[in-house]
């Protein structure tokens, strides 16, 4: 290999971690969303696996994390709105950023 083919590949080995550790992240951000959303809609303990993968695999609806955040908030209904749970969000893909930084 040349020294032009290994810098290909440790490029292509690090996007292809960075995007990796992203979608992990986000995943992780929305099941943190979801516990977050069954604590305000008093969800019992035995719904909260299947509400945090319906949360997770409504993001998957479109493009954008909007599909998850409008479920959310249409699930909260008059508790939040879209704004406060899209902040709510952004706070925990912060803090979903640090854990992951933190594991490695």
């Amino acid at each position: 290999m040349t020294t032009f083919d290994d810098r290909e590949s440790a490029y292509e080995n690090k996007f292809a971690h960075d995007e990796e550790m992203n979608f992990r992240v986000q995943a992780r951000a929305n099941k943190m969303l979801a516990l977050w959303a069954a604590g305000l809609m008093d969800k019992p303990t035995d719904q909260l696996d299947a509400y945090v993968r319906e949360v997770i695999a409504s993001d998957f609806e479109e493009a954008g994390h909007d599909d998850v955040i409008r479920k959310v908030a249409g699930d909260l209904g008059e508790t939040s709105d879209f704004e406060t749970v899209s902040a709510k969000r952004a706070a925990f893909v912060s803090e979903a950023k640090v854990q992951m930084m933190d594991e490695t």
